[in-house]
């Protein structure tokens, strides 16, 4: 069923008029003529089938239904004007929040963020890093990076890349006494896991390898912690492609075996809903998945 609604620019003089209680000064106010204020007050009137105003003395008063009325949509101006200022204070300029897991701030983020910048000097990007990164959508924040499968409701989700979990460990372990020519030979080495022992099992399994213990090893907190562990020769990891490429392309880590396990999960960037085409979210959305496809049509990592 439809709203029956009021002309909104008639309510809008009347809400002047009967503030100011003056069709002169809600003239001035509104940049319109007193004839202008007069004539909508006159339409609203009609609409409603109500007299609004009455004058006693060159005084300018309501009616007992005009002071009701009144009453009721005050503050309906005043959440508008309210919620106007929020919006734009989310525009293209100003400061955007962006919510992330550490690892993916520190691995991918971090080191990229300055060519965003050059692009969009009047954008000030704040990071903040969550341990829960598919948590719930904070007021506070922008846009968020969820690692999951993209259906958070009251959320849009861009995909930003599908995730493989990949082998990895320092070029000095490769080269070391014990060789790593195949999967078979980790069971001369330390497994280093992220978060839990299960993505190891599941490498295994999918190998075809049941005779290499995957309760050895130490477990990290988070993803970029493992991978520092494999760079400094501590091990072997099993880490998420997207946060081992910065060490791979650097020469810090290599990946042993082609064999990847791919994850059922992806990275997305996720924003609410309502605020997806704001500004400075639309123009971060954008650069995201500019570099994400940049960086996929030249990538050296197997999967």
């Amino acid at each position: 069923m439809s709203r029956r609604l009021p002309p909104l620019n008639a309510v809008k003089a009347f809400e002047a008029a009967a503030r100011h209680l003056s069709f002169t000064r809600a003239a001035e106010e509104l940049f319109v003529t007193q004839a202008a204020v007069s004539h909508q007050i006159k339409a609203l009137e009609e609409f409603l089938s109500l007299k609004l105003f009455r004058r006693k003395n060159r005084s300018l008063l309501l009616t007992e239904e005009g002071q009701g009325y009144f009453l009721d949509i005050k503050d309906i101006f005043v959440q508008l004007a309210d919620a106007t200022d929020r919006l734009l204070a989310r525009s293209a300029i100003g400061s955007l929040t962006v919510s992330m897991s550490p690892s993916f701030a520190i691995q991918w983020l971090v080191p990229r963020l300055a060519k965003f910048s050059e692009n969009n000097p009047d954008i000030d990007v704040r990071i903040k890093a969550v341990d829960n990164d598919a948590g719930p959508f904070a007021d506070d924040v922008d846009v968020a990076i969820y690692y999951g499968q993209g259906n958070w409701a009251g959320l849009r989700a861009d995909k930003l890349k599908n995730e493989v979990l990949i082998p990895v460990c320092s070029p000095m372990l490769l080269n070391g006494p014990k060789p790593l020519d195949k999967p078979s030979d980790l069971k001369h080495h330390t497994l280093l896991h992220d978060m839990n022992r299960h993505d190891w099992q599941a490498w295994f399994r999918q190998c075809g390898i049941n005779d290499i213990n995957v309760n050895q090893g130490p477990i990290f907190s988070h993803s970029s912690l493992v991978l520092q562990a494999a760079a400094h020769g501590q091990g072997v990891a099993l880490g998420y492609s997207v946060l081992a490429r910065p060490d791979i392309k650097a020469g810090r880590l290599v990946c042993p075996f082609p064999e990847v396990l791919v994850s059922k999960n992806a990275y997305y960037l996720v924003c609410q809903q309502n605020h997806a085409e704001v500004g400075k979210i639309a123009a971060f959305r954008e650069w995201m998945l500019d570099m994400f496809e940049e960086e996929s049509r030249s990538e050296l990592l197997p999967g």
